[in-house]
């Protein structure tokens, strides 16, 4: 198959910080191959265009909020790639971290995607590494009755160091092959925010893939944290818990 390049990405923004997402865009633009990179703005107004004229860049103003994963979705019918990039709007990583990453990705043909290892601006490690979901771990994770529990959830018995297969990662940095996200068909849109990663892990699953989590490289996340912050947000975390439980069980 003849690919028009060698990677694309998607970037979902919502009334993004244009220093911080230029950061973020410059990291992915300085990547050493034929790369495109998809803007799907789901903002109340189209201000963010005017930003970026790269020819790298395609932007789409949604006119509304349509949701994370559905508007990832709408990428879909144009990736025409080998590999391509779920990617937040406030990460900063190395550009050649991207070749070291492929290159581990391809020469395993049971991994769907692979993520690296995720920190914090202030260095200190992000726990992205999760087992599945459960109604008792989310209730347990918010109301912290037992860290011992919380810990082996995160993976945080093995050593985090060494690369692995966790059975959840969280999508701040999915590095996929592409005909694996199309046949995954992206995200479920049922999901409007939050736990559609979770979801599309359970889907890897049913596909008979894995997910690697490869800690020799590393990229800067700052998270947000919005449903901790927000009440709105925390009803979306809510409601997409009760989806998710609801579709793969508690």
């Amino acid at each position: 198959m003849v690919f028009e390049y060698d990677i694309t990405a998607t970037i979902v923004l919502y009334n993004e910080e244009i220093n911080t997402l230029n950061k973020t865009i410059s990291c992915f633009l300085k990547t050493p191959l034929k790369k495109r990179l998809f803007l799907i703005d789901n903002s109340p107004t189209n201000s963010l265009e005017k930003h970026f004229h790269q020819k790298e860049i395609q932007y789409k103003f949604n006119g509304k909020n349509i949701g994370f994963g559905k508007a990832h979705n709408l990428a879909i019918p144009q990736l025409n790639s080998k590999f391509h990039l779920i990617l937040n709007p406030d990460i900063e990583f190395k550009p050649d971290i991207v070749l070291q990453l492929l290159k581990e990705l391809e020469s395993n043909k049971n991994v769907s995607f692979i993520t690296p290892k995720v920190i914090y601006p202030n260095k200190k490690n992000q726990f992205i590494c999760r087992k599945h979901p459960t109604f008792y771990d989310l209730i347990n994770r918010k109301l912290n009755i037992s860290k011992k529990q919380i810990f082996k959830n995160e993976y945080r018995n093995i050593n985090l160091e060494n690369p692995f297969y966790p059975e959840f990662i969280h999508g701040c940095f999915m590095l996929f092959k592409t005909q694996d996200f199309k046949k995954l068909q992206g995200f479920d849109e049922r999901f409007f925010l939050y736990m559609e990663d979770a979801d599309l892990c359970r889907k890897i699953d049913k596909l008979g893939k894995k997910k690697l989590y490869f800690p020799a490289v590393e990229i800067i996340h700052e998270h947000q944290k919005g449903s901790a912050k927000s009440i709105k947000l925390f009803f979306y975390h809510i409601s997409s818990a009760i989806k998710y439980f609801l579709k793969w069980g508690f």
